[in-house]
C-alpha cells in the first residue's frame, strides 16, 4: 500500500493562544463539516502497544522512524471506526487507514488475529502480523474535543485537539460512559497543522503564536505517561 506523506507541525498552546488562534481561523478557512454547533467535534482513539511499551519509548527517545496502530471513531458514531496505522518518517508523516466493523473491531480487541492475516485489506494483515510476531495488543483509550480547519492550497489540516482524557487500562472502547482521566495537559492545547508539499503564506502567518509554544507531544504519550 503506497503511503501519502505529509509534513506535521505540532505544538502545545496555551487558552489565550486558542481563543486567538481560533478567532484568526475562523475568519478566513473553512471548518472542517463534522464539527457540531460549537465548532468542535469528539474523537475517540484505542491504540496498540506491545509488552516492552515500544509506541511508548520511541515517541519519548524521540526516534525519527516509528510507527503506531489506533482504532478510532468520532462523535457519538460508533458505527463508523477506521483502524489506521500512522508512520514518522523523519520530518515526514503518514498514514494508512482502512474501514472496519463493530464486530470486526470487537475481535481485534479480543485478541482474535487469525482471520487478519488473511484478509485483503493490508493494514489489518499488517497489524495482525505485528500482534502475532511482536505482542501487540491494544493499550488504552485516548478521547479529546477536536475543532478542525481545512484549507485547499496545500492541502492543509488544521486541528486544536483539547480536553484529552485517558481511559488508564480499560478497552472498553464502546463505552461511552466510563469514567476517563484528565491528562497532565490539561489546561493546554496540542496545535497540529499537516500540510503537502508546502504551507500556505496565508496559513503561515495565522499559525505564528511566537515564544508561547512550548514544545511537541503525542497525546498517546501524554495518556500513558502519568500511570
Amino acid at each position: 500500500m503506497a503511503t501519502p506523506w505529509r509534513h506535521e507541525l505540532k505544538h502545545l498552546i496555551n487558552r489565550a493562544d486558542v481563543m486567538a488562534l481560533s478567532s484568526r481561523l475562523a475568519a478566513v478557512i473553512p471548518r472542517d463539516s463534522h464539527a457540531g454547533p460549537d465548532g468542535r467535534y469528539r474523537v475517540r482513539s484505542l491504540y496498540f502497544d506491545n509488552y516492552r511499551d515500544a509506541a511508548l519509548n520511541e515517541k519519548i527517545d524521540g526516534l525519527s522512524e516509528r510507527e503506531k496502530f489506533r482504532l478510532r471513531f468520532y462523535g457519538d458514531n460508533c458505527e463508523w471506526i477506521r483502524l489506521e496505522k500512522k508512520i514518522k518518517l523523519r520530518n515526514l508523516c503518514g498514514k494508512q487507514s482502512t474501514r472496519v466493523s463493530r464486530e470486526e473491531t470487537m475481535r481485534i480487541i479480543a485478541g482474535d488475529t487469525n482471520w487478519l492475516l488473511s484478509d485483503q485489506r493490508p493494514v489489518l494483515q499488517d497489524l495482525g502480523a505485528k500482534m502475532q510476531g511482536h505482542l501487540l495488543r491494544p493499550k488504552t483509550i485516548v478521547e479529546y474535543q477536536r475543532e478542525a480547519f481545512i484549507y485547499g492550497p496545500g492541502n492543509v489540516r488544521i486541528t486544536l485537539d483539547s480536553e484529552i482524557r485517558s481511559g488508564l487500562h480499560s478497552l472498553a472502547f464502546f463505552d461511552q460512559n466510563q469514567p476517563l482521566v484528565l491528562t497532565d495537559l490539561q489546561g493546554l492545547t496540542v496545535l497540529e497543522v499537516k500540510y503537502d508539499a508546502y504551507l500556505p503564506d496565508i496559513v503561515r502567518d495565522i499559525i505564528q503564536l511566537g515564544e508561547r509554544q512550548v514544545g511537541a507531544m503525542s497525546k498517546y504519550a501524554a495518556s500513558r505517561i502519568f500511570y
